[in-house]
This record gives C-alpha cells, sequence and structure tokens, in this order.
C-alpha cells in the first residue's frame, strides 16, 4: 500500500504542495471516484489511478541531464554550501533523483541525475568504463611525454594508480581529457602529476552524451532513445 500524494509525487505531476492543490481541486480518481485525500492508502497494482482523466503508472523512471554552473556541491544535501539539488525544476525535487557521480564545486559541465538504481551504478562502476570527456584550461602545454604517461595509466602524487587514459592537447594551456573512472579530483590530480595546474574544468560528454547547446544551469530530461543508449555503453 502506498499514499496516494506519494504515488502523485512519483508519477511526476509535481509537489507535494503541487499534489496537495491537485487534490484540492478534485482532479484526481482511484476507480472512478474523485478522491481529495492526500494520505489515502492505495494498491498500484490493483487499482486505477488518473489525473484529468488520465491513468497514471506511478513511479517512472527519470534521467536528467543538468549543465552544472561553478558554485555549487554534487550532493543531495548539504549545511553550508548550495546543492546542484537546488537547480532542478521543483517538480523534480519529489522524485528521488540522485546525482550521477561528482562534479566538485568549481567544475562545470555535464552532470546527469536518475531514480534508477541499476543505471546509476552502471554508469559509475570503473567496470564498465564509460568515458567521460573533459575540457581543461591549465598551465603550461602538454607534452608528447605528457600524452604517453596518461595513455599507460598514471600514477598519482599519492601513488593511486588511474586506468589509461586519453590526453588530447589543444594549444598552450588547453586540453581535452577523456577517463573512464570517477577518483576523486581525478581529472585535476592526474594534471597536476604532470606539472599541470588546472585553472578550469569543464565536463562535455559522457558515453555517447554531450551537452549540446543545453544553457549553463539549464536542466532537460533525456529521451528514451538517449537513456537506451547510455545502456549500451
Amino acid at each position: 500500500m502506498e499514499r496516494l500524494d506519494k504515488f502523485l509525487c512519483d508519477s511526476g505531476v509535481g509537489t507535494r504542495s503541487q499534489v496537495k492543490l491537485i487534490l484540492k481541486a478534485g482532479r484526481v480518481t482511484v476507480d472512478g471516484a474523485v478522491v481529495r485525500d492526500n494520505s489515502l492508502k492505495l494498491d498500484p497494482q490493483r487499482q486505477t489511478v488518473c489525473l484529468d482523466g488520465r491513468s497514471l503508472g506511478g513511479k517512472r523512471r527519470v534521467v536528467l541531464l543538468l549543465n552544472k554552473p561553478a558554485g555549487y556541491i554534487t550532493a543531495t544535501e548539504d549545511p553550508k554550501d548550495p546543492t546542484v539539488m537546488e537547480l532542478l525544476p521543483a517538480e523534480y525535487r519529489a522524485m528521488d533523483l540522485k546525482p550521477v557521480g561528482r562534479l566538485d564545486k568549481a567544475t562545470e559541465g555535464l552532470l546527469l541525475f536518475t531514480n534508477d538504481g541499476d543505471l546509476l551504478h552502471r554508469l559509475i562502476s570503473p567496470k564498465k568504463e564509460v568515458p567521460k570527456v573533459y575540457y581543461a584550461r591549465h598551465e603550461g602545454a602538454a607534452t608528447d611525454e605528457d600524452i604517453e604517461a596518461f595513455a599507460g595509466g598514471l600514477t598519482l602524487r599519492d601513488e593511486t594508480v588511474c586506468l589509461p587514459a586519453k590526453l588530447e592537447p589543444l594549444g598552450p594551456g588547453e586540453s581535452l581529457i577523456t577517463v573512464c573512472e570517477g577518483k576523486y579530483h581525478q581529472v585535476r590530480r592526474m594534471m597536476a602529476a604532470r606539472g599541470m595546474h588546472v585553472e578550469y574544468l569543464e565536463r562535455r560528454q559522457e558515453g555517447s552524451l554531450t551537452l549540446g547547446a543545453l544553457a549553463r544551469g539549464a536542466v532537460r530530461e533525456l529521451t528514451a532513445d538517449e537513456i537506451a543508449a547510455l545502456e549500451r555503453e
């Protein structure tokens, strides 16, 4: 059994406060009867819930893409700093979404959210080796020796060993870095290990998914085809 208001939130109808107003307006029916009691217990497997005559299916899988700005930490809550959850539209905040991996407070770019635990695990597992592409502005210029060091599996200053990665110099002080794992501050630490302090970092791609024309701070829901492509990575 499940509370009606939670069922409606999980169905993407809106936040708890929005759902309360929707119920009050008599827009929801359970087995054909109008229901205004948000605490009503129901069995979604046996009962039919409709909003404005449209049947609802309960919890649906959602994957969101955020173009993260600097200044937000990747966490569901924090007592001191603003979190990436505050950037999500209100209707998504009640849907048990979690960030897929993390970007540090200063790093910008592509960050996914999902309420699908299996997909989340698949995307963050180093065993799956889902490639992530970063653009970095940094001190110095990458050399052929740096490229070889990345390709061979770089050892960081604390003796952490990284999987082979790709370093592509774009010119003095600019590079693309492709990694297949998500160690703590990994790209910054890899560049520092080669004497190139990162001044700006942006994640541009994860698997086949790119930022496209999505504006900084904006959010969009992935299509079924995009989700299927991620599952094939």
